[in-house]
């Protein structure tokens, strides 16, 4: 039986990145074969992934990628299941290698970004599959977009977790950046009222209505309350019509045209947005078990 060195472990660590003792096992189960050791590790993963598939990941990071003349830019979500597996080096490499990815190839389908070359010559899927053998946690590409800028790219990262890219178009890096932060701390959901879906103002409309009829509001006066509660909610919702969060003397839209500039678009990105978490509670929990004995 061949010996299992250090040196042998070392060799196919740095090949799969995966832990000493996980490599150690697989030699032994190889005879210290490292193509068989490396081929069943990677089965083993592919297995351990399936297991795992089910389980709610809502943590993870936010990445983005800008070529060298902001014109052409990705942001990608990638998730994970904890916080701790959410500040992994490894972990974050793979999200800052899928905006790479998105943002030369152009692809968002997830799916297809799942088939694309890393720049070690593995799949994204295989690379997330090692990533789960190797962190114990479910690890998904969760969404992507790619960006062909009018104007000019700017982004910015809050902890990783929140994650912005704006094209603003006839305006400074500097103010780009702004409209980043902005956007960032204010969370517009879209770029102007022309942009908010129909339906969610006929919400606000329909809402306003009846808490004015609801308040023995005349008929003459109703439709003014409407008017200015849609007014009100597109001044929240959108970003030309919020408060600069650095002067609250003027609105993203009258800064904007100060500077001659527009925003033609923006992405937002909030890890974990719209996923639904489990929330374990202990005392139900320890109950159930009291009541069970």
């Amino acid at each position: 039986m061949t010996q299992i060195t250090a040196s042998l472990v070392k060799e196919l660590r740095e090949r799969t990145g995966l832990g000493m003792m996980e490599c150690k096992k697989a030699l032994s189960e190889t005879d210290g074969d490292l193509v068989k050791a490396e081929d069943l590790m990677r089965i083993k993963s592919g297995s351990k992934a399936s297991k795992v598939s089910g389980r709610v990941a809502a943590e993870g990071a936010i990445a983005v990628a800008i070529s060298d003349d902001m014109r052409q830019g990705a942001i990608v979500e990638v998730n994970c299941e904890t916080d701790f597996v959410g500040k992994d080096e490894s972990f974050l490499k793979f999200a800052n290698d899928i905006a790479d990815i998105v943002n030369k190839t152009g692809e968002s389908d997830i799916a297809v970004i799942s088939e694309q070359k890393l720049p070690q010559g593995e799949s994204v899927e295989e690379v997330r599959q090692a990533l789960i053998m190797k962190l114990g946690e479910n690890i998904s590409v969760r969404r992507a977009k790619k960006f062909n800028a009018k104007g000019a790219l700017s982004s910015y990262l809050h902890g990783g977790r929140i994650g912005v890219m704006v094209d603003l178009v006839n305006g400074s890096s500097e103010l780009g950046k702004d409209m980043a932060m902005h956007i960032a701390a204010v969370k517009p959901v879209s770029v102007s009222s022309k942009d908010v879906d129909p339906a969610l103002l006929e919400k606000e409309r329909e809402i306003a209505k009846a808490r004015a009829v609801e308040s023995g509001k005349p008929d003459n006066i109703i439709e003014k309350i409407i008017d200015g509660s849609v007014k009100k909610y597109l001044s929240e919702v959108t970003l030309y019509g919020q408060v600069f969060v650095k002067d609250d003397k003027k609105t993203v839209e009258k800064l904007l045209n100060e500077t001659e500039s527009s925003v033609e678009g923006f992405a937002l990105y909030v890890v974990g947005e719209g996923i639904e978490k489990k929330v374990d509670d202990f005392a139900a929990e320890v109950a159930a078990q009291m009541a069970s004995k």
